[in-house]
């Protein structure tokens, strides 16, 4: 299981999950207690190694049960008002503002599927494994790449559905690299995608966009070309 530290108290506590949901939120899943005070933050994987060191969250935003918001500005969540009700006169047809909005959010659903349904890399024997990327996945391969930096020469892990065993150095760098990669094309294409939503002019073309489907080359960024570029089809999305 994950931990955080909280440095100030320096008490450590166990979390299901931890990520960031805005330019200055960050979204913390406890396992068990939850502090009451925060500050600087310690991350560290299920093996006990200091993947990074979060500073400045101060401020609880929002919580909700073992679920902890914090911000690093200062800023605290304000519930909306309720709007008084309104009975429309004739059914409502949402502008291409509002279907751009929600078809944003479907591209990012989709994209994180793609993500947590992971990649498949073949190792040094000739064989290939199936790697699931989940947000743990990729923290615990973060804390694989700190153990690489330190020379180590055997590293323990599992694919899915395995038994955890023990891989090379050179094994475990093809692993989280592909995963890496995987992770940043999906989420360069899906940044493309958004560029092309913000362009289209009418609700026709945009319903025409779903995640899978080619970009226009005139929304295609430059990274987003050279992986195309590169014909890697282990990070090609997942439709």
């Amino acid at each position: 299981m994950e931990k955080i530290k909280i440095k100030s108290t320096g008490q450590m506590y166990g979390i299901v999950g931890i990520r960031s949901v805005g330019a200055h939120l960050l979204q913390i899943d406890f396992a068990g207690s939850v502090p009451d005070a925060y500050g600087d933050l310690e991350l560290y994987t299920d093996g006990g190694i200091l993947a990074t060191t979060l500073p400045g969250w101060e401020t609880v935003y929002r919580t909700d049960g073992k679920t902890v918001y914090l911000s690093d500005d200062g800023s605290v969540y304000i519930p909306p008002v309720e709007p008084e009700p309104v009975t429309p006169t004739e059914p409502y047809v949402p502008s291409l503002g509002e279907l751009k909005t929600a078809k944003k959010r479907e591209i990012s659903i989709a994209c994180e599927a793609a993500i947590y349904a992971g990649v498949d890399v073949k190792l040094s024997d000739g064989s290939t494994e199936h790697f699931s990327l989940t947000e743990h996945d990729q923290l615990n391969l973060f804390g694989k790449q700190v153990q690489l930096a330190s020379e180590a020469t055997e590293l323990e892990y599992h694919a899915d559905g395995q038994p955890c065993r023990y891989y090379t150095a050179k094994d475990m760098q093809t692993i989280t690299s592909t995963a890496m990669a995987y992770v940043s094309y999906h989420t360069t294409y899906c940044n493309a995608l958004n560029m092309w939503i913000n362009g289209v002019a009418d609700k026709e073309e945009l319903g025409k966009i779903v995640y899978g489907v080619t970009v226009p080359d005139e929304y295609q960024s430059d990274v987003l070309k050279d992986y195309l570029a590169g014909g890697d089809t282990d990070a090609k999305p997942i439709v």
